[in-house]
């Protein structure tokens, strides 16, 4: 025969997620209190009502837009207690939360992964991450000059130089940039640098693939693929003598001036004659007498 406290299971009570009906009419009119706590913990800050949601049964979250400056969207949630037979709520908290809609900050960054290329500028330091992984321990001297000039020459004499993933993702980015092959401008051209005899190709692993471009007509100084392309490349033909033939230009408005003789008729009197009958008879000049009136010609 079992006893009881073989048969007997503990009874688990769960306390119920809706609040009674007294409780719930308590904190739902419990408005104006809400209100009047946040007016009391930021001042007049406090807007329109939003609405009442229930925590548990015996919690509810009344919200009101903030009107705050600079808060745009964002709302005050008083949370409000009351037990059974309760005859008023007690505040439990005020709190500023974001809304829907509210103006959020970004997540934050570590400064590592918020600079970007091209937001160094004149002044500007930047230093590299100990343990980053484009960069390897380089050559230190030795002390012996022909060990140490020799690595001097081959480009060893720096603390840290490119490691082998440094030079992989130098080399993929260059290849999907702007001077690769598949850029606009590579792809309107079928030349490419490679044999170009504007370009200069690197030295070490990443001469494999780049070069630099010494035309200034084109991405002069910068590093590009070889299989990077333009209009500038050495081997680019002299476009055919097209258009109108190279005539003089001619003036429509210019005019011309040409002597021309005209033949002289013998019927028509000589030149000689009719000027002696055309000829104004000479006057005579008279003599000046002093204090004399001057004579009147016009009678004459």
């Amino acid at each position: 025969m079992n006893s009881p406290t073989d048969t007997a299971e503990p009874s688990a009570t769960v306390p119920p997620s809706e609040p009674s009906d007294a409780v719930g009419a308590l904190l739902r009119g419990a408005v104006e209190q809400a209100r009047a706590a946040v007016i009391e913990f930021s001042g007049d800050s406090v807007g329109d009502y939003l609405g009442v949601e229930f925590e548990d049964a015996a919690a509810a979250t009344h919200r009101f837009l903030a009107t705050m400056a600079g808060y745009h969207g964002w709302q005050w949630a008083v949370v409000l207690a009351a037990c059974p037979g309760a005859e008023r709520p007690t505040v439990s908290e005020v709190v500023l939360v974001p809304g829907p809609s509210a103006l959020l900050a970004p997540q934050w960054l570590p400064w590592e992964e918020r600079v970007r290329p091209g937001d160094l500028r004149p002044g500007d330091l930047l230093a590299s991450l100990g343990d980053d992984p484009r960069l390897v321990p380089g050559f230190f001297a030795t002390g012996d000059p022909a060990i140490d000039e020799v690595a001097a020459e081959i480009g060893l004499g720096r603390r840290r130089v490119l490691s082998a993933y440094g030079r992989d993702d130098a080399a993929q980015r260059w290849h999907d940039g702007d001077r690769g092959p598949d850029s606009p401008t590579a792809r309107a051209t079928k030349r490419m640098c490679r044999d170009c005899g504007f370009m200069a190709p690197l030295a070490g692993a990443l001469g494999v693939m780049f070069g630099v471009c010494c035309n200034a007509m084109s991405a002069d100084g910068q590093v590009v693929d070889y299989t990077y392309g333009c209009g500038a490349h050495s081997d680019t033909p002299a476009p055919p003598l097209i258009g109108s033939p190279n005539f003089e230009p001619y003036d429509d408005g210019l005019l011309e001036v040409v002597e021309v003789a005209v033949p002289q008729s013998s019927d028509a009197p000589e030149a000689a004659e009719v000027s002696d009958a055309a000829e104004v008879p000479e006057v005579p000049e008279v003599p000046e007498v002093p204090g004399a009136p001057a004579p009147d010609l016009s009678a004459s």
